[in-house]
Formats: C-alpha cells, sequence, structure tokens
C-alpha cells in the first residue's frame, strides 16, 4: 500500500483525511501549530490534527521548513497530499516523493489561485466552482492538472454551506484520483495561464459592508464572507447573515421601509432575512424590527 503524508490544517481538509486514511497507509499528518482561540485565547489545534489523534496518526507541527524537510526525508514517502495546509512548500519537499506533492484546490485551476477561491467566487456571483486535484510546483496553483470536477453553486450557498460541500466531494475526488495516478493511468495536463485569475486572502477591511455597492454585490459579499460581513446600526455593530435583493431605491444604507427590514444600495435594495443582534443574538430580520424599532430614514453606516 502507498505511503503518503497528508498535510492539512482546517476543517475544509478534514474529509481528505478521513478517506485517505481508509484508503492508503498513511504515514504521518503534517498541519501548523496550534493557535490561540476564543475570549479566552486558549492554544487551540486544528481540525486535522485532532482528527489525526483519533486516528492514531503520528502528528508533525513543524515552525520552519526546514524542520519539515527533517522530519519527512526519513519517512521513505511515496507521495505527499497538500489539502488546505497554508503555506508554500520548497523545492527540495517537493523533490522528495517519487509520485510527487499532489493537491487539492476548491477551485476549477486555473481560476481563482491563491487563498480565497471559495470566498472569491461567492463574492463574484459566480453559478459554478469546482475542485481541482493538481501536481503541486513551485508557482501558487500552478501545477499541472490532474482531475477537476465542477460543483454547482446554489441560491442559497453562503462560504459555510460551499465550503462543507466542495470539501466532501473534493475528498472523493482526490482519493479517485490518486488510485489513477499510482497506477499511471493519468497524464498531467499543463494550466492554461491566460486563462488565470487570482483569490487573494480577505483581508479585515472587506467585512465591513459599503451600502454603496449594488444589491447583488452586497447580497454576494454576505454570502462569501459569512459569517463576517457587518454594519453599524446607531452606533452598534450588526452581523448580517443573510439578505436577498429586492425592489426599492434611497440613500445607501436607508432603511426604506416600515415593516421589512429593508436597506438601499447604491443600486437597488436588500431585505435582511438573518443577523446577529449587538447583542450577539441570532434572529430574523423580522424579530430585529420588532425588538429594536428602526425607523425608516435611519442609515446603517
Amino acid at each position: 500500500m502507498m505511503r503518503v503524508l497528508f498535510m492539512g490544517t482546517p476543517q475544509f481538509a478534514v474529509p481528505s483525511l478521513e478517506l485517505i486514511h481508509k484508503n492508503f497507509n498513511v504515514v504521518g499528518v503534517v498541519t501548523q501549530p496550534d493557535k490561540p482561540a476564543g475570549r479566552g485565547k486558549r492554544l487551540t489545534p486544528p481540525p486535522v490534527k485532532e482528527l489525526a489523534y483519533r486516528l492514531n496518526l503520528n502528528v508533525y507541527q513543524p515552525e520552519k521548513a526546514g524542520e519539515l524537510f527533517d522530519i519527512l526525508k526519513g519517512l521513505e514517502l511515496d507521495c505527499i497530499v497538500v489539502v488546505a495546509y497554508g503555506k508554500i512548500l520548497p523545492k527540495s519537499i517537493l523533490d522528495l516523493p517519487p509520485y510527487g506533492v499532489i493537491n487539492l484546490h476548491a477551485s476549477l485551476l486555473p481560476r481563482y489561485r491563491g487563498a480565497a477561491p471559495i470566498q472569491r467566487a461567492l463574492m463574484a456571483g459566480e453559478k459554478v466552482t469546482g475542485n481541482t486535484v493538481m501536481l503541486v510546483n513551485e508557482r501558487m496553483d500552478a501545477g499541472d492538472i490532474l482531475s477537476q470536477e465542477e460543483v454547482i453553486i446554489g441560491e442559497e450557498d453562503n462560504f459555510y454551506t460551499l465550503s462543507e460541500r466542495l470539501s466532501r466531494q473534493g475528498a472523493d475526488l482526490l482519493v479517485r484520483t490518486l488510485n489513477l495516478w499510482f497506477r499511471g493511468s493519468l497524464k498531467p495536463v499543463p494550466q492554461k495561464e491566460e486563462e488565470a485569475t487570482y483569490a487573494p486572502p480577505v483581508q479585515r477591511e472587506e467585512y465591513k459592508l459599503c451600502w454603496k455597492a449594488e444589491a447583488e454585490s452586497v447580497r454576494d459579499r454576505v454570502r462569501g464572507l459569512y459569517p463576517n460581513v457587518y454594519t453599524y446600526f446607531r452606533g452598534e455593530r450588526l452581523k448580517l447573515l443573510k439578505v436577498s435583493v429586492v425592489e426599492g431605491h434611497g440613500e445607501p444604507g436607508e432603511i426604506i421601509d416600515d415593516g421589512d427590514f429593508i436597506v438601499a444600495c447604491g443600486y437597488g435594495a436588500v431585505q435582511i432575512l438573518e443577523l446577529i443582534s449587538p447583542k450577539g443574538k441570532r434572529m430574523k430580520g423580522e424579530d430585529f424590527m420588532r425588538g429594536y424599532s428602526p425607523r425608516k430614514g435611519e442609515l446603517l453606516k
């Protein structure tokens, strides 16, 4: 059975590790170091580490690439599989396994190369995305493609739901691809550089909603950056979880209805269907209207 090292960190990588563990000999798991999380800033292990411990797998959390190379060179690897690990691998590591380093990326490459392909696809209003299994080279997400599979983006999808579906379907595609690759049944296909687009990391300031945008753009930002998009109501922060595009006009950010929670955008309007109140309570827009009594003409900023 092929000796595989798995590299991954967030929840997105968990289904892949589960399925690879069932099909191959996983000789170790490399993941990012534990990080402070929550109000108490307690050191918290990444989801991949928690699963690896439950599967009784050896876990490595190197701080530097040099440490990683020293670990890997003694493992007699056939292949390294990377799923959302979070760091660029140097050539010294890429050259180690005879079957190469294989990555699962949550887009149809060469579109949306980079750290945030799911968020950026949703924010752009895409109707279709997918998964790509590729050979890793020294350039970001630019290696030859081994397989791809489309995934439809539903109207109700947000970052959470789409990530979950892509991670499950991607895990299945990854294992099917590895079986073909190990049997010598796949020919890598170079990416078309002229079609490449990029998905840079989301910056903190992008979570603050700009009401001057068109209504469709506001909706897609709420979906893509779920559950972190926010605005201010009477000086207090509201997190917007779900909005729909409706007819209406007014000053950007203006509440334009006495009954439903409808807010004007740069063009068109959105109805806020679900949110997190200033007190941290998840609630429907209609309940917020009853509880906080926002007035028609008030502005969200």
